[in-house]
Protein backbone atom coordinates (compact mmCIF):
# COMPACT_ATOMS: atom_id res chain seq x y z
CA UNK A 1 0.00 0.00 0.00
CA UNK A 2 2.54 2.50 0.59
CA UNK A 3 3.80 2.64 -2.83
CA UNK A 4 0.81 3.59 -4.36
CA UNK A 5 0.38 6.75 -1.42
CA UNK A 6 4.15 7.78 -2.58
CA UNK A 7 4.15 6.83 -6.54
CA UNK A 8 7.36 8.36 -8.30
CA UNK A 9 6.14 11.49 -9.84
CA UNK A 10 8.35 14.88 -11.98
CA UNK A 11 7.19 17.55 -9.47
CA UNK A 12 6.92 19.67 -12.45
CA UNK A 13 4.10 17.99 -14.60
CA UNK A 14 0.51 17.00 -14.33
CA UNK A 15 0.53 13.20 -14.01
CA UNK A 16 -2.33 10.18 -13.36
CA UNK A 17 -1.96 7.03 -13.03
CA UNK A 18 -4.47 4.55 -13.02
CA UNK A 19 -3.71 1.74 -9.76
CA UNK A 20 -6.58 -0.73 -9.66
CA UNK A 21 -9.63 -1.48 -12.21
CA UNK A 22 -12.66 -3.78 -11.25
CA UNK A 23 -15.73 -3.70 -13.27
CA UNK A 24 -17.25 -1.62 -10.39
CA UNK A 25 -13.96 1.03 -9.84
CA UNK A 26 -11.11 2.20 -10.66
CA UNK A 27 -8.62 3.55 -8.60
CA UNK A 28 -5.57 5.71 -9.47
CA UNK A 29 -3.25 8.57 -8.25
CA UNK A 30 -3.67 12.04 -9.72
CA UNK A 31 -0.32 14.73 -8.92
CA UNK A 32 -0.47 18.27 -9.83
CA UNK A 33 2.25 20.48 -9.28
CA UNK A 34 1.75 24.15 -7.12
CA UNK A 35 0.12 26.97 -9.81
CA UNK A 36 -0.70 24.20 -12.11
CA UNK A 37 -4.10 24.58 -14.38
CA UNK A 38 -5.99 21.23 -14.10
CA UNK A 39 -7.18 20.27 -17.43
CA UNK A 40 -10.46 18.19 -16.15
CA UNK A 41 -13.57 17.91 -17.93
CA UNK A 42 -16.52 16.38 -16.56
CA UNK A 43 -16.70 12.51 -16.44
CA UNK A 44 -19.63 10.40 -17.26
CA UNK A 45 -18.83 7.98 -13.36
CA UNK A 46 -19.12 9.71 -9.98
CA UNK A 47 -15.76 10.65 -8.95
CA UNK A 48 -14.27 10.82 -5.06
CA UNK A 49 -10.58 12.42 -4.42
CA UNK A 50 -9.35 11.42 -1.47
CA UNK A 51 -6.19 14.31 -0.78
CA UNK A 52 -2.85 12.72 -0.07
CA UNK A 53 -0.43 15.60 0.10
CA UNK A 54 -0.85 19.68 -0.37
CA UNK A 55 -3.17 22.26 -0.78
CA UNK A 56 -5.76 23.53 -3.17
CA UNK A 57 -9.10 24.20 -4.14
CA UNK A 58 -11.79 21.93 -5.71
CA UNK A 59 -14.36 23.79 -7.64
CA UNK A 60 -17.50 22.32 -8.59
CA UNK A 61 -20.68 23.37 -9.73
CA UNK A 62 -22.19 22.53 -6.95
CA UNK A 63 -19.57 24.72 -4.50
CA UNK A 64 -15.59 24.40 -3.54
CA UNK A 65 -14.04 22.30 -1.41
CA UNK A 66 -10.97 22.62 0.38
CA UNK A 67 -8.61 19.76 -1.09
CA UNK A 68 -6.07 19.30 2.18
CA UNK A 69 -4.46 16.04 3.68
CA UNK A 70 -7.42 13.70 4.56
CA UNK A 71 -9.91 15.17 2.45
CA UNK A 72 -12.82 12.80 0.87
CA UNK A 73 -14.31 15.05 -2.37
CA UNK A 74 -17.34 13.78 -4.37
CA UNK A 75 -17.64 15.03 -7.88
CA UNK A 76 -21.32 13.44 -9.34
CA UNK A 77 -21.08 12.26 -12.93
CA UNK A 78 -21.00 15.25 -15.44
CA UNK A 79 -20.79 18.15 -12.95
CA UNK A 80 -17.48 20.66 -14.25
CA UNK A 81 -14.92 20.57 -11.66
CA UNK A 82 -11.13 21.43 -11.61
CA UNK A 83 -8.57 22.59 -9.13
CA UNK A 84 -7.78 25.72 -8.39
CA UNK A 85 -5.40 27.75 -6.15
CA UNK A 86 -3.12 24.92 -5.84
CA UNK A 87 -0.49 26.40 -3.54
CA UNK A 88 1.49 23.18 -2.60
CA UNK A 89 1.69 20.10 -4.90
CA UNK A 90 -1.21 18.05 -4.62
CA UNK A 91 -1.38 14.29 -4.59
CA UNK A 92 -4.34 12.24 -3.81
CA UNK A 93 -6.70 8.94 -5.31
CA UNK A 94 -9.25 9.58 -7.34
CA UNK A 95 -11.99 6.48 -7.19
CA UNK A 96 -14.20 6.22 -10.44
CA UNK A 97 -17.75 4.23 -9.64
CA UNK A 98 -18.31 2.67 -12.06
CA UNK A 99 -14.62 2.34 -13.51
CA UNK A 100 -13.20 5.66 -15.25
CA UNK A 101 -15.09 5.15 -19.32
CA UNK A 102 -17.06 2.64 -18.51
CA UNK A 103 -20.29 4.72 -18.91
CA UNK A 104 -18.58 6.74 -21.57
CA UNK A 105 -21.42 6.60 -23.77
CA UNK A 106 -23.77 8.42 -21.62
CA UNK A 107 -25.10 11.80 -22.58
CA UNK A 108 -23.59 14.68 -20.18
Amino acid sequence: MEQLVNPPQQADRIAYTEVLRVPTMSVGTYHLPAGATDPQSPHTEDEVYVILRGQGILRAESGDALAVPGAALFVPAGEHHSFVEIVEPLLMYVVFSPGEGTNATADL
